[in-house]
């Protein structure tokens, strides 16, 4: 699918080094795979991995390496056994920012096609409960394929939408809303100034944000952390619905390191005010990082676990 670019046009004003953003698109994606290292020591997975041709180099995000070779990561015996999942870099970062630990109860809302939930797994060593939920019947299978094939047992699947996931399961140390978008992070800038991976359709997209983000927050224990995220620039989908949130809702966004360079969010855009809180929300841009545009705000439930 493709399109001009005016979409992103209307970006220039905040984008740092706007002219080096579009020249940035211009160029191949990089690619890059996590090792689960629940099956495998990462040494052992590094080897075979040398043994099929697939050169990594290292990267900021621990466990995520760069493939700097042409290798077919899906026809790999790391791949068929488990042992990596191809990623992009910038996917880990949500991940990053809500901090699952071992033991914990947490939620992804959003979940298909696994790779922030298995992420979690992985962190959490594979102790505790992730519920991986989506809507669509199809991504759930392959979610459920992908926790099969990475071995992890800790992960429940479940098939609701988001906005009506049952409000009777409000006891979530976590929840990770990476919530769907227009996908603006990924778009890639063709010869002719087209836009490659453009998504296509009229869906009111911050509305059902809206929706999964506020249900998202009250499934929280007093004291849960929630993490929302986007692979989309656009302001209205990033900052518009925080900032919903923070008007329905006892809530707070709290500043966080992540490993890669990033943007303070927004507080106001095309004469439109966010709220001031969404300044600790973080932009990441594909020349900034190399990889996806992301958009990751980290926010607090008020009170104290029973």
């Amino acid at each position: 699918m493709t399109t001009g670019i005016g979409s992103l046009a209307r970006y220039q004003g905040f984008v740092p080094d706007p002219a080096g953003f579009l020249s940035h698109l211009a160029r191949p994606l990089a690619s890059y795979l996590r090792l689960n290292t629940l099956r495998a020591s990462r040494g052992r997975i590094m080897e075979l991995l040398a043994r099929e041709g697939v050169e990594l180099e290292p990267s900021p995000v621990d466990l995520f390496y760069r493939v700097r070779s042409q290798a077919d990561l899906g026809l790999t015996r790391a791949y068929m056994l488990g042992l990596i999942y191809p990623q992009a870099l910038s996917s880990a970062l949500p991940v990053l920012a809500l901090d699952p630990r071992p033991g914990e109860l947490v939620l992804d809302i959003c979940a298909a096609p696994g790779g922030k939930t298995t992420h979690m797994a992985q962190l959490m060593k594979d102790k505790g409960i992730v519920v991986a939920n989506d809507r669509r019947f199809g991504r759930i299978t392959a979610l459920s394929a992908n926790v099969k094939r990475l071995g992890i047992t800790s992960v429940v699947v479940t098939f609701f939408r988001g906005e009506q996931f049952p409000s009777r399961f409000h006891r979530f140390d976590k929840v990770l809303v990476d919530a769907p978008c227009s996908g603006e992070g990924k778009y890639r800038l063709g010869e002719r100034g087209t836009l490659f991976f453009k998504k296509a359709g009229t869906t009111n997209l911050p509305a059902i944000q809206k929706g999964i983000l506020v249900r998202a927050f009250d499934l929280l224990k007093p004291g849960g952390k929630l993490v929302y995220s986007t692979c989309t620039f656009n302001p209205e989908e990033n900052e518009g619905v925080v900032t919903y949130l923070l008007k329905k809702r006892d809530a707070d966004v709290v500043d966080w390191t992540p490993p890669l360079p990033w943007s303070h969010g927004l507080t106001t855009f095309e004469g439109k005010d966010y709220d001031p809180a969404c300044r600790r929300s973080r932009r990441f841009y594909p020349h900034k990082t190399g990889t996806v545009g992301f958009f990751v705000a980290k926010v607090v439930k008020p009170g104290r676990a029973a």
